[in-house]
């Protein structure tokens, strides 16, 4: 343990605190000598001697200890000795010549030994602390110079930000010496003992380090501040001072304390009036009265305002400042630091609220499951609970904790009262009472008209009150006005089925009444059965019903309870729906376990945090084994009657297109593969005249001002782009399953086109004879042009991969990667690896950098995508044990939401987190590697994602003009929807009678947009064999199941309007995406099983394995 301290305000050197070797005091309290003063006085404790008494001992003890060793021992700690105090030296001259701070900073980064830490398992000591006191006077806050003259915008800007880094810092180590000056010395020095010495140390753990390190920081940024007129570099200092692995462990051992530092301040709180009282003069003579409480929980919030800050700064640096690449690599240092942070805070609050649970559980074979290491807690949330009478109306009303873990459900009742002196200082931990617990297994979500469907196999019962003459087994949802209205318009279509079949019996001709007007009013009213149907819908979005199993009846028929609860926001139903099929899908046989990771990763790895093997399936024809696997894609397409719960546990919308072919026999073939289900499901095939190597998906590009105004014609929307052995690339619309090829583009060498990409304004294609293509688009056409074909050679080896980074394109050829810039077609090659037998293969970029692999060897390798510098190479090989030795490597790349797929050519599927923010993409984490694989290579690896917005965002008005797919209407279509909005203003809860309600509509015109509803004509004429309820009853008829089911069947596809590309700004305000990864290859195996080694030699079927990530919410 060595402890290194230098006093700035006193005439000594820098020397080597060493504890001494028979002191009988808290090592804790050694650890902080600058700290003796008051609080170590002889009078207070006879064991704290003078200082120089201390000495004394010191030096007698070590020559006692001198005389005890041998000659050669003596000569070896002499020679250790001499080490270590040349390395000081070194240090010290190469940090001197900057100043003070850069020696200290020196002196961390090349004298190892400092850092050591040596100390027993289990034990809070301060080993590696580098104690510094430095006098504040002699190192006073940084302060920015007066501007001067001539600078330009981002310089002055780049100022403003600086100056906001420097008031920030300032008042973050205010907030810390407020902590240690206020409240630990106090408490420390106290001769009434409010609190022990070993709790307040407990309370106010590594806080002292943590000041530490920000005020060396502080100095640092003082000199920066100074010297910032001539270098303006600031990215630097923060790698250099929040990278190293002290400062981690320093915040990991706060934040890991700080649950147990707010319990012991709550506990004290309770039991010791004199330390309460303490707290509320502190608060009340402060004079921004901010609790202890708020002043600890800064630590917590430092990096991310740190990230905000930098990212401001980026964004004003150009591309050719010298200060650009530090500031990327300051970025990825933070935000794998505050991502640890995070982490470490998620799991600390985690393990704290089953902790909570755990106490108010009264059965014990329950107490003892909680309490086991495989308990997780995946989602709770705090749910109000309903209950129904006997008519649908709302009986009681009561807040609940739900608590999601990894195999079990658990309903609380929440007692958020605490006591009233201490609410105001500490927040109070909420009491529990346990109310009733379900296996996740048997627990379902059950939407509106999915009842009937469970009927048959069990006794389904709503939690709700009800007389003893209400009838057993219906249930009764949501709001019970919506649905009386829905009753009255389903009784208003058969009256008005009557009178049509009574007009037909009319032999005369009338005005007004014909059987076309008698069918508008059939179609009239079953729209608005439609939307009354979605209104229903959209009260339901906040609104989660449970089936959880309860104990059987007489007869012992297993009996379900519908459990009713209102959570939040729609986005908070959707996130407990998505979680609940997550942890379902994680009890699978293939995902027990999924995933391989580090044995540290083992505890704190939730369930669902690791992509999840949702299903496999075959690809292309059994018959046809020989056609080879090329390239995959999205096509992202949403339904808007699509159900909401079914949207958020099934795949990304829209539609897979996988390609491949065979080269002997010249044939190509496409199959699309419909999403909007749990499982991707076949839907066409297309055969292709030429094997596929390669597809592009191209947005619709966003119009001009002038081209939104002007009429155009129809729009072609978004397209794909196909790729063939034979030179040309197939351009199809990618509307649904329609497939109309809109344009063949060949070029001139007939060259296999291996690689496709595109910008705003061009087409890229990469050939096999090392050229690449270039096709131009102009303004306002939404297809290129056949004759701006341009040639743009680089190179004699064929063109691999392609990929496009703002206005320039990388186009890869053996070994060497050539750039080349937008219009003006310049080029700038580099090479990405010293063999010339190592093609780059594939292209990936991520933030400020590119990976790149090769066809050779087992490597990754990371460059800088302004400099072109080459940032990191990482054998995947070496990270994991189950690849065989022998020739690997790696033949797919993908990045996915912070992580990096890694495909090798043994099927084995690795993944590495890499940072998400501007910064650059280093791999600093251990990998996990997939126990699911590929027989042989993996071929390709393709994400898939869609946003849900539609269904947070939406309206009755909204959901109307998407199932009429954008058609308008004349001054009738605008009449008719004011009224059905007129009709449709109410609130979801329950309301007072209304005074008058319309009972006729004038219908004047034909609604040719009711027909083309997906499913049948609903009529409310029942079926034979079907008992119609009378008309005042609310229990739900078949008939209603069925309108519900149209909504919530997989197979209905309505194509909604699309979102305009100047208005993606408005979508993005609530941002829910769902994503799924698809890999590619021959077959399936289990890594690790005996059983799986003779199904992997016997199967060469084409395979899809997909995997799906929990939702994810941005801005």
């Amino acid at each position: 343990m060595y402890y290194f301290s230098i006093h700035d305000c006193s005439p000594v050197r820098p020397s080597v605190w060493i504890p001494p070797l028979y002191d009988k005091r808290d090592p804790s309290e050694l650890a902080h000598p600058r700290h003796a003063g008051k609080a170590q006085q002889p009078q207070h404790n006879p064991l704290h001697l003078p200082a120089d008494v201390l000495r004394l001992k010191q030096r007698c003890a070590r020559k006692e200890l001198a005389a005890r060793l041998t000659a050669p021992r003596v000569a070896q700690r002499r020679h250790s000795s001499d080490s270590k105090v040349q390395q000081l030296k070194k240090a010290a001259r190469s940090g001197t010549r900057g100043g003070l701070e850069k020696t200290k900073l020196a002196m961390i980064r090349k004298v190892s030994f400092l850092q050591r830490k040596d100390s027993a398992a289990g034990v809070k000591d301060d080993a590696g602390y580098l104690d510094v006191a430095l006098c504040e006077l002699k190192h006073p806050p940084p302060q920015l110079c007066p501007m001067p003259e001539g600078l330009s915008s981002q310089q002055v800007v780049r100022r403003l930000i600086l100056s906001s880094i420097v008031q920030s810092e300032s008042s973050y180590l205010d907030s810390l010496n407020r902590i240690l000056q206020e409240y630990q010395r106090p408490l420390l020095e106290s001769q009434n003992g409010i609190l022990k010495p070993k709790e307040v140390r407990e309370i106010f753990y590594r806080l002292q380090e943590i000041h530490q390190c920000h005020f060396m920081f502080q100095i640092a940024l003082a000199s920066r501040v100074t010297e910032w007129d001539h270098s303006e570099t600031i990215g630097d200092l923060f790698v250099a001072s929040f990278s190293k692995s002290m400062v981690q462990e320093v915040y990991s051992d706060y934040i890991n304390n700080f649950t147990n530092a707010i319990t012991l301040i709550k506990k004290a709180c309770t039991s010791k009036p004199a330390f309460l009282d303490f707290l509320k003069n502190k608060q009340s003579s402060s004079p921004d009265r901010i609790t202890l409480y708020g002043l600890m929980v800064k630590p917590i919030q430092r990096f991310p305002q740190f990230i905000l800050l930098l990212q401001d700064m980026l964004k004003n640096t150009p591309k050719t400042h010298m200060d650009r690449l530090p500031l990327q690599l300051a970025l990825t240092a933070l935000e794998s630091l505050a991502e640890k942070l995070n982490e470490q805070k998620r799991q600390a609050d985690q393990e704290a609220e089953i902790r909570q649970l755990a106490r108010s559980v009264g059965d014990r074979n329950l107490n003892k499951r909680l309490n086991s290491e495989q308990r997780q807690l995946i989602q709770c949330e705090l749910l109000t609970e309903i209950v129904y009478g006997n008519k649908g109306q709302v009986i009681k009303m009561k807040e609940r904790k739900v608590f999601l873990l990894n195999d079990i459900l658990i309903c609380a009742n929440v007692d958020l009262k605490g006591p009233p002196n201490i609410s105001g200082l500490v927040p109070v931990g909420p009491k529990y009472t346990v109310k009733w617990c379900s296996p996740l297994l048997q627990t379902q979500v059950v939407e509106v008209g999915q009842d009937r469907q469970q009927r048959s196999d069990s006794v389904i019962t709503a939690r709700r009150r009800s007389p003893t003459h209400s009838t057993t087994g219906k249930v009764f949802l949501g709001p019970p006005r919506l649905y009386q209205e829905l009753q009255e318009l389903q009784h208003d279509l058969a009256v008005v089925e009557e009178v049509s079949l009574l007009v037909g019996t009319l032999h005369g001709t009338y005005q007004n009444l014909n059987s076309t007007v008698s069918q508008d009013w059939c179609l009239a009213l079953q729209r608005l059965m439609r939307l009354k149907e979605e209104e229903i819908q959209k009260a339901n979005k906040c609104r989660l019903r449970l089936s959880i199993p309860g104990k059987p009846d007489k007869s012992g028929r297993p009996v379900n309870i519908i459990v009713v609860f209102n959570t939040p926001s729609p986005l908070s139903k959707i996130t407990w729906v998505n979680r609940l099929h997550l942890a379902k899908t994680a009890h699978r046989q293939e995902n027990t376990p999924g995933w391989e990771y580090a044995e540290e990763y083992v505890k704190t790895k939730a369930p669902i945090s690791c992509p999840l093997l949702t299903c496999k399936l075959p690809v292309f024809s059994s018959k046809t084994p020989s056609l080879k696997l090329e390239a995959a894609l999205h096509s992202p397409s949403q339904s808007s009657l699509l159900g909401f719960c079914i949207a958020s546990t099934s795949l990304p919308q829209g539609y897979l297109w996988v390609a491949g072919g065979e080269s002997s026999f010249n044939n190509g073939q496409v199959q699309i593969f419909s999403l909007n289900r749990a499982t991707p499901r076949l839907v066409k095939t297309v055969p292709l005249s030429s094997p596929v190597l390669c597809l592009e998906y191209v947005k619709e590009p966003c119009p001009s001002t002038e081209e939104r105004e002007a009429p155009s014609a129809a729009k072609i929307g978004n397209i794909i782009c196909v790729g063939l052995q034979d030179g040309s690339i197939c351009v199809y619309s990618s509307v649904d399953t329609a497939v109309q090829c809109l344009l063949t583009l060949v070029n001139p060498d007939r060259s296999p086109v291996l690689c496709l990409k595109h910008s705003l304004s061009f087409l890229f294609a990469g050939l096999a004879n090392g050229k690449v293509t270039v096709y131009h688009r102009r303004a306002g056409e939404r297809l290129w042009d056949v004759e701006s074909c341009r040639l743009v050679s680089v190179g004699c080896e064929p063109v691999c991969s392609l990929l496009t980074l703002e206005d320039a394109v990388w186009a890869s050829c053996a070994n060497r990667v050539t750039v080349i810039q937008g219009s003006s077609l310049h080029t700038q090659s580099f090479t990405a690896h010293s063999d010339p037998g190592c093609s780059v293969r594939h292209m990936i970029r991520s933030g400020g950098g590119v990976w790149m692999a090769f066809t050779q060897g087992s490597s990754i390798h990371l460059f800088h995508t302004e400099t072109l510098e080459p940032l990191q190479d990482v054998n995947i090989s070496t990270r994991t044990t189950h690849l065989r030795p022998g020739r690997v490597c790696v033949s797919s790349l993908l990045m996915c939401q912070g992580l990096l797929w890694v495909g090798t050519s043994q099927g084995i599927i690795l993944t590495f987190p890499l940072p998400t923010l501007e910064g650059i993409p280093k791999i600093t984490g251990k990998g996990m590697t997939s126990l699911n694989a590929h027989c042989g290579p993996v071929d390709f690896l393709v994400s898939s994602s869609s946003t849900l917005d539609s269904f947070l965002n939406s309206t009755v008005e909204g959901a109307n003009r998407e199932a009429e797919g954008g058609r308008g209407g004349g001054a009738g279509d605008e009449e008719l929807r004011k009224c059905e909005q007129r009709s449709l203003q109410q609130d979801s809860e329950a309301s007072p009678p209304r005074e008058e309600k319309p009972k006729r509509l004038l219908l004047q015109y034909r609604l040719h947009s009711t027909c083309q509803l997906p499913g049948k004509l609903l009529s409310a004429q029942p079926e034979q064999g079907t008992h119609r309820p009378p008309t005042g009853c609310l229990e739900h008829s078949p008939e209603d199941c069925s309108i519900y089911e149209v909504s919530e069947d997989p197979d209905v596809w309505v194509r909604g309007r699309p979102v305009e590309w100047w208005k993606e700004g408005e979508v993005r305000r609530n941002k829910v995406t769902s994503t799924a990864i698809f890999s590619g290859g021959r077959g399936h195996r289990r890594i690790g099983q005996m059983s799986s080694l003779g199904t992997c030699s016997a199967s060469t079927e084409n395979t899809l394995l997909v995997w799906q990530l929990p939702l994810t919410l941005s801005q």
